[in-house]
């Protein structure tokens, strides 16, 4: 079993609010937006992350993590990106690979938008943490907890602090 927390649009701010939840998991999946990287330090002193860089994301952090992340965790086929959009309103970038090859999990930033639903027409579960940074229009910051037993994705957590 794999715990997992999942976070996106940090925009820079990594306080401990969450790093108290870092120290719960296994593995740290960032979904762009990362808004610097001694951020991402701090993580990795703790735990292992697997990241990608969003649009905010300057060149430094750039050169250390991709657009676009897929990687096994157990039996999961997981496909982490910034811009990915969601079930029926795939961004064009990404649509044409979810419906050929998709992954069972796939992961997106950028809307600031929690939202957590299954896509039955291309068989896969999508998941946007939301915002966990200060920085944006949200009025809840969000990340998510969940596990990943072999095939199964489960015990999903919603963290949510106001703003």
């Amino acid at each position: 079993m794999t715990r997992i927390l999942l976070i996106s649009d940090t925009h820079g701010y990594m306080g401990e609010d969450i790093l108290k939840y870092v120290k719960t998991v296994d593995e740290v999946w960032h979904a762009g937006d990362i808004g610097d990287i001694k951020l991402m330090d701090q993580i990795k002193s703790l735990k292992p992350i697997r990241a990608v860089h969003g649009n905010i994301d300057g060149h430094l952090i750039r050169s250390e993590y991709p657009r676009h992340n897929r990687f096994s965790c157990e039996d999961v086929d997981v496909w982490i990106t910034h811009i990915g959009g969601y079930p029926g309103r795939y961004d064009k970038e990404v649509r044409e690979e979810i419906r050929k090859n998709p992954p069972d999990l796939f992961i997106s930033g950028h809307s600031h938008i929690l939202k957590v639903m299954p896509d039955k027409k291309n068989k896969l579960l999508h998941m946007n943490p939301g915002a966990i940074g200060k920085q944006g229009f949200h009025s809840q910051r969000t990340m998510l907890r969940f596990e990943i037993d072999g095939k199964a994705i489960q015990n999903l957590e919603v963290i949510e602090y106001k703003r």
